[in-house]
C-alpha cells in the first residue's frame, strides 16, 4: 500500500463537494450500509440488503448489483436494466433508500481520550470526529493531526492543523481546514 504525504488537499477532493454544511455532497454508497430495495406492485422482490465488503450485494432476477461509491438513483438504473428482460412491458419503478449508513464509520486513535471507531450516520468534520473520541488529551499534539484515507491507489495521508482553532482562533477558518471525515477514515492524533 503506497502512502502519499500531503500538505493540503482541496475542499472538492476532500468532501466531495464544496465541503460546507449547505453544499454537502450527495451520499455514495459504502460497504456495509443497509439498502432498503422496493420493486414496486412486486413484493416478492423488495428487500432489505446489506452492501458486503466488496462493494456488492446480489438481487433476485439481477444478480451480483456493483454499488461501491454509487448513488441510490444508479442503483436503481442498475437493477431496472437487470429486470428488463424479465418483463414484456416497461419494468415497474424501482426505489432503493438507504436504511442505515453503516459505512460512514471511521475510527480515531493516538492521545484522545476514547479512542475508536465511530458511525456517526451523518457527514462530519475532523473536530466533530475528535469530539465523537471524548477530545483530545492534554499532550496532543494538534498541529500535526493526521487523516489517513483509503482511496484507490493506495492510502493518502490528509494533514490537518487544529492547534490554533482549539485556542480559540478563528482568523483562518475554512473548508480546507476543517475537511470532512469519510467513511473508512483513520484520524491519528499525535
Amino acid at each position: 500500500m503506497a502512502l502519499a504525504l500531503i500538505g493540503a488537499v482541496p475542499a472538492s477532493a476532500q468532501s466531495g463537494a464544496g465541503g460546507s454544511a449547505a453544499a454537502l455532497a450527495a451520499y455514495r454508497i459504502n460497504p456495509g450500509d443497509e439498502l432498503d430495495i422496493f420493486v414496486w406492485g412486486e413484493e416478492r422482490l423488495q428487500r432489505t440488503v446489506r452492501v458486503l465488503p466488496d462493494g456488492t450485494f446480489s438481487f433476485p432476477l439481477v444478480g451480483k448489483v456493483d454499488a461501491l461509491n454509487a448513488l441510490p438513483s444508479e442503483i436503481e438504473a442498475r437493477i431496472t436494466k437487470g429486470l428488463e428482460g424479465q418483463y414484456r412491458t416497461a419494468v415497474p419503478q424501482v426505489t432503493v433508500s438507504v436504511k442505515t449508513p453503516q459505512g460512514m464509520q471511521f475510527s480515531v486513535l493516538g492521545k484522545v481520550r476514547s479512542p475508536g471507531s465511530f458511525n456517526p450516520g451523518r457527514y462530519v468534520n475532523v473536530l466533530e470526529a475528535l469530539s465523537f473520541a471524548g477530545g483530545p488529551t492534554e499532550f496532543a499534539s494538534l498541529g500535526n493531526v493526521v487523516i489517513l484515507r483509503k482511496t484507490p491507489n493506495g492510502a493518502q495521508a490528509v494533514r490537518v492543523r487544529l492547534s490554533d482553532l482549539m485556542r480559540g482562533s478563528t482568523d483562518n477558518l475554512s473548508n480546507d481546514s476543517l475537511p470532512l471525515v469519510r467513511g473508512g477514515d483513520t484520524v491519528i492524533v499525535p
